[in-house]
């Protein structure tokens, strides 16, 4: 049900006058879904039910059926003279029913159940720190794709521009005021931008394939990658999943640790015996004969040669070794974070200079547009100077794009995603 509401909420996004989009969020929210690691979490659920429902049935009563018949070499007998006391059968007979009831164990029953517990939620977390680490490998499909279609964008307006300038010097070459070399020149560079069209649009096919695989939903390569704006989070609190792993990690030991206490407890069971045999209860009499018995037991381990405290230091220094993992992760991710917070600061530095570059660009661009027109330079001038304008432009398209995915990819590593 929930892979189908989300398959409808992806298909809902799509107005009917436009082409299919997706977002970024929609490709993590489909991966959580569709990803095989995903359908873990259910099965997960499935086990725990299972060896809940198994541990619930020690508190009921356990019946045994038993049936035997014997020979033995010898009996025991009366060494009274004169006495109408038969001897006992060497073949006997027995069929008993046997009913044991645990009426105390120290909670071990309770403690062993949230023992379970807390070992499913770790499992079901670890389902979703593979899941949640799928989201930086996400991000860098997502945003290639997003730099493909943005370059094309890119190519096919250099295009448009180029075929409007081929007019211009088609009508200059009629009229004698411009060689016909020039022509030639810009139609070679059509050619080219189409081959460099055809080279965008099949590495953006590869992509989205890829990214489908991963998300689990077949995109056409016709889709439109939404470019949101993304901010970096301001919130110093890391939350990724893997800090609630490390606490549900502590959590199993202390409720392993409460089981534990309960391992040395006496044990209360009451218990009934009723059967059917020769001999009964009464071995002097050789009849079949039905019997019955009922009672309690208790069982108490008061001396484990310190087995039980071995076990709980045992799992203190587990404890220990999962803080101290915790400890790493929040350093390494520390690192991460301030090396990313470098990548946008330096990502913003180069937009600034692209920004001027293209300004300049523009201002060549326009003189020697003007210089074509009057015939002082040739087509292969200015197609140089339009060239390194698109350069330019092709570079700052690159960088805001990386300014996207490392801002993705800070609020990934921060746990804002």
């Amino acid at each position: 049900m929930k892979q189908r509401l989300l398959i409808l909420l992806f298909f809902n996004t799509i107005p009917s006058f436009s082409q299919q989009s997706i977002t970024l969020e929609q490709c993590y929210e489909l991966a959580n879904v569709h990803y095989p690691i995903a359908k873990q979490t259910q099965l997960l659920e499935t086990q725990h039910q299972l060896e809940a429902a198994i541990i619930s049935k020690t508190s009921l009563p356990q019946i045994n059926l038993n049936a035997q018949a014997t020979y033995q070499s010898d009996v025991i007998e009366i060494p009274i003279p004169n006495t109408s006391i038969d001897p006992l059968h060497k073949d006997q007979y027995r069929a008993t029913l046997s009913i044991n009831q645990l009426i105390f164990n120290g909670g071990a029953t309770k403690s062993s159940l949230h023992v379970k517990a807390t070992q499913l939620q770790a499992s079901q977390k670890q389902v979703e720190v593979s899941l949640y680490a799928l989201k930086q490998q996400i991000n860098q499909h997502y945003f290639s794709i997003l730099l493909a279609q943005e370059l094309k964008k890119l190519l096919e307006t250099k295009a448009f521009e180029l075929n409007a300038k081929l007019k211009e010097v088609q009508s200059a070459v009629t009229y004698g005021t411009l060689l016909a070399i020039s022509e030639k020149v810009l139609k070679a560079e059509l050619l080219k931008i189409n081959q460099q069209i055809l080279e965008v649009d099949n590495t953006k096919t590869t992509l989205i394939e890829t990214l489908s695989s991963i998300i689990g939903l077949s995109l056409p390569t016709s889709t439109h990658f939404e470019n949101q704006f993304i901010a970096p989070s301001l919130n110093n609190e890391l939350q990724r999943p893997e800090l609630e792993l490390f606490e549900l990690k502590k959590d199993e030991i202390e409720q392993r640790r409460s089981l534990l206490a309960t391992e040395n407890s006496p044990k209360i069971i009451g218990f009934a015996t009723t059967g059917y045999g020769n001999p009964g209860l009464n071995m002097l009499d050789n009849t079949f004969q039905p019997f019955y018995t009922v009672g309690v037991k208790v069982y108490w381990n008061v001396f484990d040669w310190n087995s039980n405290k071995k076990k709980r230091e045992s799992l203190s220094i587990n404890k220990d070794l999962i803080e101290t993992e915790a400890e790493v992760f929040k350093l390494t991710t520390s690192i991460a974070l301030h090396q990313q917070q470098k990548e946008i600061e330096k990502i913003n530095a180069l937009i600034t200079a692209d920004n001027n570059i293209i300004k300049l660009r523009q201002e060549v661009l326009q003189a020697t547009n003007s210089q074509l027109k009057n015939g002082i330079i040739t087509a292969s001038a200015y197609l140089t100077e339009l060239t390194n304008l698109y350069e330019a432009e092709n570079t700052l398209i690159k960088h805001k794009i990386q300014l996207q995915l490392a801002k993705a990819n800070y609020n990934v590593l921060k746990g804002h995603q």
